[in-house]
C-alpha cells in the first residue's frame, strides 16, 4: 500500500504558490504499521495561534533552512523529536494558503512504527496516530462547506481520539488520498449522504492553489 503511495507522489506534480507571503511546510508522516497510520500533534493551548488543534508536525520556514523539505524535517524533530534520517520523503504536495496568509508547503514520507517520539510542551500537548484506513474509507464526521468567491469547497472533517481533524490538514489529505490511492474524494465534489454538513463563513479568496 506505502510502495504505491510512494510511487504515485514521485511523479505527481504538486502545484506551486509563487507569492511574497511568508512560507511554512510540514510533515505529513505516514508509520509503517500492519496497518499504516498517520503521525498527528495537537498544539499546546498555550500558543497565540492554532492553540489545541490538531496539526501535522511543522512550522514556519526559518533563514538558516536550505529548503523547505528542511523547515519540515527540522520542526518535526523539535516538536516531537523525530530525527530527519529516519523519514523517507515520499514526495510533495500542492502549497495551501492559510487564512493567516502563510503559504504551507505538505511533504510526505514514511517512518519506522515505535519510534521514540516525545512532544516539545513548549508546542505540543499531545502526540497521537490516526488509521490510514479511516481516510481509506472516507469515515468522516461531517464536512465543511466554505464559499470562496465564486466557488464552494467542501472540506472534510475526522474525529480522532477524542481530537477533530480539520481546515488546512485535512485539505492536504483530500490530495494525498486522490492522487496517492486512486480516491474519488475531492475538495470541489459534495460528499456522498451521512456525515452532517457544517457550513463555515464564506473566505474571498482560494485556501490553495
Amino acid at each position: 500500500m506505502l510502495e504505491a503511495l510512494r510511487q504515485r507522489l514521485q511523479s505527481h506534480h504538486p502545484r506551486i504558490v509563487s507569492n511574497h507571503q511568508p512560507r511554512a511546510a510540514v510533515l505529513i508522516a505516514l508509520i509503517d504499521r500492519p496497518e499504516p497510520t498517520l503521525l498527528l500533534t495537537q498544539r499546546a493551548s498555550h500558543l497565540s495561534q492554532h492553540a489545541g488543534q490538531v496539526a501535522f508536525p511543522g512550522g514556519k520556514a526559518e533563514p538558516e533552512d536550505i529548503s523547505l523539505l528542511a523547515t519540515a524535517l527540522r520542526e518535526a524533530e523539535e516538536e516531537v523529536a523525530l530525527p530527519s534520517g529516519e523519514v523517507e520523503i515520499y514526495g510533495q504536495l500542492s502549497d495551501v494558503i492559510s487564512l493567516h496568509g502563510m503559504t504551507v508547503t505538505p511533504f510526505v514520507g514514511r517512518i519506522a512504527p515505535d519510534l521514540p517520539l516525545r512532544a516539545d510542551p513548549a508546542e505540543i500537548a499531545h502526540i497521537f496516530e490516526m488509521p490510514l484506513s479511516m481516510l481509506l474509507r472516507d469515515e468522516r464526521a461531517h464536512t465543511d462547506v466554505i464559499r470562496v468567491g465564486d466557488d464552494t469547497w467542501y472540506v472534510p472533517g475526522y474525529q480522532v481520539a477524542g481530537q477533530l481533524l480539520w481546515g488546512l490538514s485535512a485539505m492536504m489529505l483530500v490530495e494525498m488520498m486522490a492522487i496517492g490511492f486512486g480516491h474519488t474524494i475531492s475538495l470541489s465534489s459534495p460528499p456522498p449522504p451521512g456525515a452532517p454538513l457544517r457550513h463555515l463563513p464564506p473566505r474571498p479568496h482560494a485556501p490553495r492553489a
